[in-house]
């Protein structure tokens, strides 16, 4: 049977690559009919995955994500094309804007547009102004 290997590293935390393993089997059980389980750890994520012809795992944790599959005979022939899909399919949602990364440089362009137009000694009020609402939405 031939096999696929996928491995990325990613920088975007366990709790990121959770949302993007979870994106991914959504997008791979309504596109290509898959099966998917998603089985949560403390530190690491277990996708199993399979329909007819196709079977395997991805693997996810705070820093990689490693996808092994086989394939068996008919889907073999395409193994080269199945596996690139993959891995652009990954590298499209690893590569995507996250909420938390929208959030941080939403908060530092408010901050830094309220420092601009704040005199020099009113700049590090303005910041502390600018996250008092934040702190107030998340309680």
């Amino acid at each position: 049977m031939p096999d696929i290997h996928i491995h990325r590293e990613h920088h975007l935390g366990f709790k990121e690559a959770r949302k993007v393993a979870f994106a991914w089997a959504e997008k791979a059980e309504e596109k290509f009919d898959m099966e998917c389980t998603y089985e949560e750890g403390d530190t690491e994520d277990l996708l199993t995955f399979s329909r007819s012809g196709v079977k395997g795992t991805l693997l996810v944790d705070g820093h990689q994500f490693e996808m092994k599959a086989q394939l068996g005979f008919l889907f073999g022939a395409f193994k080269d094309r199945i596996e690139a899909e993959i891995g652009e399919q990954l590298d499209a949602l690893l590569n995507a804007p996250h909420p938390a990364a929208k959030k941080a440089t939403a908060d530092k362009k408010k901050s830094a547009d309220a420092a601009a137009a704040k005199p020099e000694g009113k700049a590090a009020s303005a910041k502390t102004a600018a996250k008092a609402p934040a702190k107030a939405k998340k309680a």
